[in-house]
């Protein structure tokens, strides 16, 4: 079915579409503390006639088959938020200290359109849709939990789509990724440093942990100047240090903790045992433990070209001609994991332009969406599934 003429049928929907949004966005939770939002889009499948399942900690899917069997193409939607006190002036505003400043409130009520529509053309298509709805992709943990639950069994295909605000493109103008890597790998890391507190006055009956947590901190930036070729794109960030509460108080523990991305996994491979080793070696030189910690993460994102020509030629009616952007952000996805398994794509949606009053970015606390933007959503997601599965089949 042509993209335009779904949009128009999921226009339809508009209504609900924005009443499930404001509801999971005024109730956000985070990681796979999602108890409100599963029972919410648990309670949304039933009533649709769908038989939801739990896949992992707090994972959901469910399944649409068509006019006769075939191959299964999976939907992807994220419901997690933010730990963020929200400012955005919303009247629907969470009141808690979690936010959907990531946009995952639109992902997950769009692909509930999508539910709908899917269901209203089984008539329309062979094969099967699995819906995924996903915890915990902001601690990039939740892919890889479903995906060792069994998600991807059977599945040949798989998409998601990603709302991106302050953008100046209209509302729904989708950004089709190059084929290959398209998002950088994630690791997020801890380092803890035990010494022996002591009082300021007297450094020399103690073991001072702040000190060699400051070498390591230059350190691991030095794997970046020393250690990476010049054409390789690495990002090592070190972004919370936490030791002590006196100025003049020794602490027994300093605690640093940061991310690492890059478009290689093999540098991601290397960079975990140069962070270890640096850390570790530092640490013993200053007479302190060190303990290195990587508590989530994920591979590179791979789009695949298959799926890249497909999208194209299924969304290039929406701009009317007009070369299609490219590029859906360079924040790390853990939908990676999907990707290492079967073919995969991830489309970026504009959601707000900034002449308008959408100008700031994803995971600000002041963020606000278009809400227009959720039937565009649902047709994409629906209507592409369709059409891949049709030619496929």
């Amino acid at each position: 079915m042509e993209i335009q003429t779904m949009i128009d049928e999921a226009k339809t929907l508009t209504g609900e579409l924005i009443e499930h949004r404001r509801w999971l966005h005024q109730h956000a939770e985070t990681g796979f503390s999602l108890t409100l939002t599963n029972t919410y889009v648990s309670g949304v499948l039933r009533r649709l006639g769908l038989e939801p399942e739990k896949k992992g900690n707090m994972g959901i899917c469910a399944e649409i088959t068509g006019r006769s069997p075939g191959k299964t193409f999976l939907l992807r939607a994220d419901m997690d938020a933010l730990p963020i006190c929200e400012e955005s002036g919303e009247a629907f505003s969470c009141p808690t200290d979690a936010m959907h400043a990531c946009g995952h409130d639109l992902h997950t009520a769009m692909l509930l359109g999508a539910a709908k529509l899917l269901l209203q053309h089984k008539a329309d298509f062979s094969g099967t849709v699995r819906l995924m709805f996903q915890p915990a992709e902001e601690t990039l943990q939740g892919a890889k939990d479903m995906v060792d639950s069994g998600v991807l069994d059977g599945v040949n295909g798989a998409m998601m789509l990603h709302v991106i605000p302050a953008l100046p493109f209209p509302v729904g103008t989708p950004l089709i990724p190059q084929p290959g890597i398209g998002a950088p790998s994630a690791d997020y890391f801890t380092v803890t440093i035990e010494g022996k507190g002591c009082h300021g006055a007297t450094p020399h009956k103690g073991i001072d942990p702040i000190t060699p947590a400051a070498h390591i901190i230059l350190g691991l930036q030095e794997i970046i100047a020393r250690e990476m070729a010049c054409g390789e794109q690495v990002a090592l960030t070190v972004g919370a240090v936490h030791a002590g509460a006196a100025g003049n108080v020794i602490p027994d523990k300093a605690e640093l903790s940061g991310t690492v991305r890059t478009y290689s996994q093999q540098v991601q491979e290397r960079l975990r045992v140069r962070i270890v080793d640096i850390a570790t070696q530092i640490g013993r030189a200053y007479r302190t433990e060190v303990q290195v910690s990587f508590t989530g993460g994920c591979p590179p994102f791979c789009n695949a070209e298959e799926l890249c020509d497909g999208m194209k030629n299924y969304l290039s009616p929406l701009l009317s001609g007009r070369n299609l952007p490219t590029g859906a952000g360079g924040e790390s996805e853990d939908f990676a994991w999907v990707s290492q398994q079967i073919p995969t794509i991830v489309v970026g949606l504009a959601a707000g332009e900034p002449a308008k009053g959408y100008s700031m970015p994803l995971h600000h606390p002041k963020v606000r969406f278009d809400e227009s933007v959720l039937p565009i959503g649902s047709a994409i997601l629906a209507g592409f599934a369709m059409d891949w599965l049709n030619r496929s089949n």
